[in-house]
């Protein structure tokens, strides 16, 4: 699996969290679609390029689970939750709930909108370690009072590498008329996702991490009662337009003017390497072997799980609580003197470096951040026991 890749061979790869990693009979379609489009731009961009958008969304959305129209591509989540966040219709005072896990840019995107609006973005504490997914429902619900009108959730948080129980959460919050806006960046190609059975107002993943496409490939869901609300983050020639489409919805979101689409557009060669290599059964391998290391870094760096560890809230990465003062420059050490490619982050005074495990992975790559840290205790005072 590992020749598949294009990583440099003289790093050890374990974050392919961050921005994913594309095989090589995925970048070669990428880059197949790169050059049908400078062969005749305008005839790509103008007939092509509607066409092959439409293809890319069946593939994706019976991947997904979900209609085909009822999704568009974005270059990432940060740009999906930005359109939401400009379509909102809150009030002065109202609440959206969410936790204190989510991905910073995110808080970033609802901080700038409270300032804007007057609505209160409530980051609700979720206790670690986890104990269980009742543990983190009771916390979650106690930030819920009568001026929640939003959740917003991570489905599979960045910092903390934790899965949340999103489904339980959107099922009380369609009970209780909230809407649900869920950031599923690591989801798609990581754990199943079906967003008919989960039922969400709006959710957000990325092709570009665990499903491999090549980089700036998204989408973004919005439940068909919510797709009249939603106005386009860029007004461009789908609005009003003079050939409308079978969804106004698509006309809207779809077109922003002249870009690069080859990205989305390699989604059904995505889909299909992702079936052809069982990628399903690799997954599971790489959950595996995350599993299995876990308790051995935590023993290391005398520090404790901060969940139980097993599937039900850990994937193909996990996050250990370290002690350390300077998170950037342990990261830069581990990078430049021990070639280890790994993140150090903090969130609510703590710090965790998380590691990810993909099909180019083994066992000899944590034994190698193994060692480095080892080496890092005993050298400098970088982390602390």
């Amino acid at each position: 699996m590992k020749t598949l890749f294009q990583l440099d061979d003289s790093i050890t790869f374990l974050n392919h969290g961050s921005f994913g990693a594309c095989p090589k009979p995925i970048f070669e379609e990428y880059q197949r679609i790169q050059k049908e489009l400078e062969l005749d731009p305008v005839n790509f961009i103008t007939k092509k390029q509607p066409e092959y958008l439409k293809v890319a969304r069946k593939s994706l959305s019976e991947f997904v689970g979900c209609h085909y129209n009822d999704l568009y591509f974005v270059p990432n989540p940060t740009f999906a939750i930005n359109t939401i966040m400009r379509s909102l219709n809150l009030n002065p005072g109202d609440e959206i709930l969410a936790t204190n896990h989510e991905y910073g840019a995110m808080d970033r995107t609802w901080n700038f909108y409270s300032k804007k609006s007057g609505i209160k973005y409530v980051r609700q504490p979720i206790s670690l370690p986890i104990t269980s997914k009742e543990q983190i429902l009771e916390e979650f619900w106690k930030g819920y009072s009568s001026n929640t009108k939003v959740i917003f959730l991570n489905h599979f948080s960045s910092a903390t590498a934790l899965i949340f129980p999103v489904k339980e959460i959107c099922d009380k919050a369609q009970e209780l008329g909230l809407i649900t806006i869920i950031d599923g960046a690591h989801v798609p190609g990581h754990i199943d996702l079906n967003l008919t059975e989960l039922n969400p107002d709006y959710y957000t993943g990325t092709l570009h991490k665990w499903m491999l496409a090549p980089k700036g490939s998204s989408f973004l869901y919005v439940k068909k009662e919510f797709q009249a609300d939603l106005e386009p983050l860029i007004v461009s020639w789908g609005y009003e337009s003079l050939y409308p489409g079978e969804s106004l919805f698509i006309d809207y979101h779809e077109f922003r003017g002249t870009e690069d689409l080859s990205a989305y557009l390699s989604t059904p060669k995505v889909i299909e390497f992702l079936k052809e290599k069982n990628w399903q059964k690799v997954s599971e391998k790489c959950k595996k072997l995350v599993v299995e290391n876990y308790a051995r870094f935590c023993n290391l760096l005398n520090t404790q799980p901060i969940c139980p560890i097993n599937n039900e809230f850990l994937g193909q990465m996990a996050s250990i609580p370290i002690r350390t003062s300077k998170p950037l420059e342990l990261k830069e050490v581990l990078y430049n003197q021990y070639k280890i490619q790994i993140p150090v982050m903090p969130l609510n005074n703590q710090i965790y470096i998380r590691y990810s495990i993909n099909a180019y992975n083994s066992q000899e790559d944590l034994d190698i951040l193994y060692s480095a840290l080892e080496d890092i205790i005993a050298k400098t005072d970088l982390i602390t026991m």
